[in-house]
């Protein structure tokens, strides 16, 4: 069904289903089915959204909060309308059901005790936020003396679990209730909107009293008590939901959460971003207590400038990135990085990718990859060199040997002519500068992260946008399990392959060659000659 249809569909199915109804601007209003009069004898007014470009066309309410609000679907089962006239009805669709028995004790009783004791202090808590007793009632929240009562009311209108939090403190919080309910999720705060919502849209944040806030304004939602929570939410879970819009607080630890849970959900995610000036952590609630009234247009902003979310990047970004790369290939006789070896560099078009050296034991691998990376270090290349094998101290003794053209047992004895004295002296100076742009890292509880960090670091204080990373060795680095070393260089190749196209990086890998038969080296060697990969 077009989206036009499903506007059309939906507004018909109300017209039919509410007597009296009629379209005031973007809402239609009827005498509310639901409730009954008040003193003077008149209904609550049921309001139905029909804006399409507010992201929740259909969800209707009573302006009395007489019962939840929810969309045509909830509708249908609550007037007792066959499901079979209601717009983008599936016959097929799989409902969720949990496989949890859940216990006959509840804590309903003592829900209801915990709401008797709200005063007017309590309330006062709520109303900083802009949320009204009214909707403080409808969610069932108590006072237990000292914190605020939070009810997680499931499914079958019971509640197991409830989390209890101090006022003007929410570090300070615990669960209550059946342990087995306090985990997973069970964790989702006003969970009853997600049936609620079959066919519509949803909100989803993180805390109960940005969930309020949304709640005071008129829109559907559920909450976790963190972001770290959101990973319980699943596709199967709100499989039901045509669209679901995320909001959470202004950190970028939330705004990951957020992201992960918008792959998992699909396209049907849309993520609400707060400006940049905003300070971190900021959400719904400092956003109530600064704008008042003007929350609710606030959030509609936001909605209306919310895109279905994308794991893609932008093509913009992608055309700049291009841009760039050519504007930096610009006039360079070489594809890659040039190392200061003609021979070399004509045999690769210089350094690019990953690049792999295998050879027997003691055949100078190092010895060669160490003079590549110090004469690009020169060259004001930033290089990484990541060694296993021969020591920091010893690397740069050795480049100190080659820069100055003595031997270690010369340097050592300090037996120089004049001539050589002075060649030193450079070498050493030439060695100081270099070592802006090369760093050994002999750190053997290495990991992706840390080689991502490290590679960000260098290229900030080097100012440069691309970096050479020597690894000595592959078979060397540093695997979780020992016994397990092939798929850990298969997985180090792989983070190798991801950091090569992210971070703009050239690797140079040493690696042993495997022995071929009688345990010698002499045969010709092949890709598959590599030790243990």
């Amino acid at each position: 069904m077009s989206a036009a249809n499903r506007e059309d569909a939906i507004r018909r199915f109300y017209l039919d289903h509410l007597p009296g109804s009629r379209m005031e601007k973007s809402h239609l209003e009827a005498p509310c089915p639901f409730c009954g009069t008040d003193s003077s004898g008149q209904a609550g007014i049921l309001m139905v959204n029909m804006d399409p470009d507010s992201g929740f066309m259909g969800y209707y309410r009573c302006t009395r909060r007489c019962s939840p609000g929810g969309f045509p679907a909830f509708f249908a089962k609550m007037r007792g309308i066959d499901p079979s006239v209601v717009p983008g009805f599936d016959p097929d669709r799989e409902p969720f059901v949990r496989d949890t028995i859940l216990p006959t004790r509840n804590l309903n009783l003592e829900i209801n005790k915990f709401q008797s004791l709200m005063g007017d202090r309590q309330y006062a808590h709520f109303n900083q936020y802009g949320i009204s007793p009214a909707v403080v009632k409808q969610m069932g929240i108590g006072y237990n003396g000292r914190y605020l009562v939070f009810p997680y009311v499931l499914e079958d209108n019971n509640c197991h679990s409830a989390r209890c939090i101090l006022p003007e403190r929410e570090e300070d919080s615990f669960w209550q209730g059946d342990e087995p309910f306090t985990v997973g999720d069970f964790r989702i705060y006003n969970t009853r909107d997600i049936d609620r919502c079959e066919g519509g849209a949803l909100f989803v944040t993180d805390g109960e009293i940005n969930l309020l806030a949304l709640t005071h304004l008129g829109y559907p939602g559920i909450a976790v008590p963190h972001v770290s929570d959101l990973n319980i939410l699943t596709p199967e879970r709100l499989a039901n939901i045509h669209r679901v819009f995320l909001i959470v607080n202004h950190t970028p630890e939330a705004d990951q959460a957020a992201r992960f849970l918008a792959i998992r959900l699909g396209y049907k995610s849309r993520i609400l971003k707060w400006p940049f000036h905003m300070k971190r952590g900021y959400h719904l609630r400092d956003l109530a207590q600064e704008t008042g009234e003007d929350l609710g247009p606030a959030v509609s902003r936001m909605l209306h400038s919310s895109k279905a979310f994308s794991p893609f990047s932008p093509p913009e970004k992608e055309h700049r990135l291009l841009l760039r790369s050519l504007e930096r290939e610009k006039g360079k006789s070489l594809l890659g990085m040039p190392t200061g070896f003609e021979k070399l560099d004509q045999a690769l078009n210089g350094l690019r990718g990953i690049n792999i050296m295998g050879g027997p034991p003691k055949a100078g691998k190092s010895c060669f990859f160490m003079q590549i990376s110090t004469e690009m270090a020169k060259n004001r290349i930033p290089v990484i060199y990541y060694d296993f094998e021969n020591g920091r101290q010893k690397i740069y003794s050795r480049t100190l040997c080659r820069l100055s053209r003595l031997s270690e047992k010369e340097i050592r004895h300090d037996t120089m002519d004049p001539k050589k004295r002075m060649g030193f002296r450079e070498a050493k100076d030439s060695i100081l500068e270099l070592l802006s742009f090369f760093r050994v890292v002999t750190d053997r509880k290495l990991g992706p992260d840390i080689m991502r960090r490290k590679i960000d670091f260098l290229q900030h204080e080097t100012g440069t946008d691309y970096t050479l990373v020597v690894v000595d060795s592959l078979h060397k680095l540093p695997f979780k399990n020992l016994s397990e070393r092939r798929t850990g260089i298969d997985e180090w190749l792989r983070n190798m392959e991801s950091m090569r196209d992210e971070q703009n990086v050239t690797f140079l890998v040493t690696s042993e060659l495997s022995r071929g038969e009688g345990g010698h080296y002499d045969r010709t060697p092949d890709m598959a000659s590599f030790k243990e990969s």
